[in-house]
């Protein structure tokens, strides 16, 4: 097969998810295959991630032989490969850059240099600085059930600050924080690829650069302290995400498995098709009253199974040594720690 042929899939051969249909599906790409170029103005059939290095972040892309460290083959061979995901996001540099420096990487003599094993990697929340970090509440059926509140007739958007990223491998410390009540919430997530306002439902989705996991972490006590959610859901690494930003056209995003474990135990287990809004509402809507640019990335909101919505008497908070695993068919799965 050609070097230049795009990525076949977004899978990841044996990630630990939390049933089969989880996960990241089909076999990895061979190291050379695992390239895209530009359709448009959107990437295409690629897997990106952000990597932390010594000297700052560089973009990942995935694939068989590893992630390939995109800023360390580019000082190399020089390909005008954008070397961040803010480049990426930018449209800066060029994305058929990563195609040679694939290409190269996999035929150099020490390959190993430009390769990082996906259990080795340092990631880096997969989408670095967004201008806008939007979310949206009770925005699956059966959640706004378990909450005793009614399906809304509107989105309910609020929102989280840049303050909140965090990443997969992070921690969030919870034993800092003056709250007692944390609760998890598994969410897919949208990032904005083009600058988009007042755009239709049926042209929304062509505005999204990809889609990746995340976890809308919380502090019920904080948040329901008043009218006003954001307290309790913008605290430091309140807002992991990645580790893979999943190219929009490798994804139906209203049509995926979703689902959450907490040290080993399944606590969400449910299906994006439950969604109030869609990911096309979501984004029309948001559109109408602000301009969405580049790197916003939504947070579309969490299925049934929450803390907050079990019985009081039920209700066993998080705390420090808890350990997450948030798991969304075809992006994979994030996974984080409480200190």
């Amino acid at each position: 097969m050609d070097r230049r042929n795009f990525l076949k899939s977004a899978g990841i051969a044996g990630a630990a998810t939390i049933s089969s249909a989880m996960g990241l599906e089909g076999p990895a790409p061979a190291a050379a295959q695992a390239v895209s170029g530009h359709t448009g103005s959107q990437p295409k059939r690629l897997t990106f991630a952000t990597l932390r290095r010594a000297d700052g972040y560089s973009v990942g892309v995935r694939t068989s032989r590893g992630v390939l460290d995109v800023a360390a083959a580019e000082q190399d061979f020089h390909t005008n490969a954008p070397t961040t995901i803010d480049a990426v996001l930018a449209g800066q540099g060029d994305l058929a850059g990563l195609a040679q420096l694939v290409q190269k990487a996999d035929a150099s003599a020490a390959p190993e240099r430009y390769f990082i094993a996906v259990d080795k990697a340092r990631f880096g929340p997969c989408v670095t600085n967004p201008e806008k970090i939007i979310c949206v509440g009770l925005n699956y059926r059966k959640h706004a059930a378990e909450t005793g509140q009614p399906v809304p007739s509107v989105p309910i958007l609020f929102n989280k600050f840049n303050n909140a990223l965090n990443h997969h491998g992070g921690a969030i410390a919870v034993s800092e924080e003056p709250a007692e009540k944390f609760d998890y919430e598994a969410e897919l997530v949208i990032v904005i690829g083009r600058t988009a306002r007042n755009v239709s439902e049926s042209d929304a989705l062509g505005y999204v650069l990809g889609y990746c996991t995340g976890n809308d972490f919380s502090a019920r006590d904080l948040q329901m302290r008043t009218s006003q959610w954001m307290l309790g859901k913008t605290g430091d690494g309140f807002a992991p995400i990645g580790p893979w930003l999943v190219s929009a056209d490798q994804v139906d995003p209203d049509n995926l498995k979703i689902g959450c474990k907490v040290n080993g135990e399944v606590r969400q287990d449910w299906t994006t098709s439950d969604m109030v809004f869609n990911c096309s509402q979501i984004i029309s809507y948001a559109s109408k009253y602000m301009t969405l640019k580049p790197g916003d990335i939504i947070f579309t909101g969490t299925p049934h199974g929450v803390i907050l919505g079990l019985p009081r008497d039920k209700q066993v908070w998080l705390k420090a040594g808890d350990r997450l695993v948030t798991s969304i068919e075809k992006l994979g799965d994030l996974e984080f720690s409480l200190t």
